[in-house]
């Protein structure tokens, strides 16, 4: 069972998710919150895999509280959800170590979807803002292109290998049946790689992997 919270402060948007979220048999929603602080209090209340975060919020807003959400001794994944498509947000978010990043208006079963992935280990992001984030990525970030490709340069033959399959999106379970492993095993060499990398998750090993000029 997925533990889940959804953090909103409208009323309506909280009871939707929710709705939404316990219509899966396989996720629960466990607690709720009206604010970044609520967030805090809940999870550190509650157990819970997934949180559901507004990026705007009163008194704490979402990127703040999913930094604060990752530090915590058993940190859950985030999932931001917002109206606005800006791309200050999406890259915030992901700085702050969101696994997910998906706008209000995507259809209910991509974001059943999203939290089973994000659960999973994986990474979901609104088509739309993967796209323009990896443009930007790019584009502003060339200089690091050297610093990305030491940073790969220190992993194994095999560990760039997955983080090439993952950079192209796949699943833990895509790269055991490309690479013919265990999926435990690629959990452990994801693992080691975002140590190896010192990013906090597979997105922006990701981006990192592309910067560098990683492919399978």
């Amino acid at each position: 069972m997925i533990r889940t919270m959804v953090v909103d402060d409208d009323a309506l948007v909280r009871l939707g998710l929710t709705d939404l979220l316990d219509s899966d048999d396989e996720i629960e929603v466990v607690a709720q919150a009206t604010d970044g602080l609520h967030a805090i209090e809940q999870a550190t209340a509650h157990h819970i895999d997934v949180a559901l975060i507004d990026v705007r919020l009163p008194r704490m807003d979402g990127i703040t509280a999913t930094a604060r959400l990752r530090a915590l001794p058993h940190p859950p994944k985030v999932i931001t959800l917002t109206t606005f498509d800006l791309d200050e947000y999406v890259y915030n978010a992901l700085a702050a170590g969101a696994d997910g990043f998906l706008l209000k208006d995507t259809e209910p079963a991509e974001i059943l979807r999203a939290v089973h992935l994000v659960a999973a280990g994986s990474a979901m992001l609104h088509p739309s803002a993967a796209r323009r984030l990896i443009d930007r990525y790019h584009h502003t970030n060339r200089p690091q292109a050297t610093t990305a490709r030491d940073s790969v340069d220190r992993l194994t033959p095999r560990e760039k290998d997955v983080l090439a399959l993952l950079a192209g999106g796949d699943t833990n379970a895509d790269i055991a049946r490309t690479l013919g492993m265990r999926e435990s095993t690629v959990k452990t060499h994801v693992s080691r790689i975002l140590t190896a990398l010192n990013v906090t998750n597979r997105v922006q090993a990701a981006l990192l992997a592309r910067d560098a000029g990683l492919t399978y």
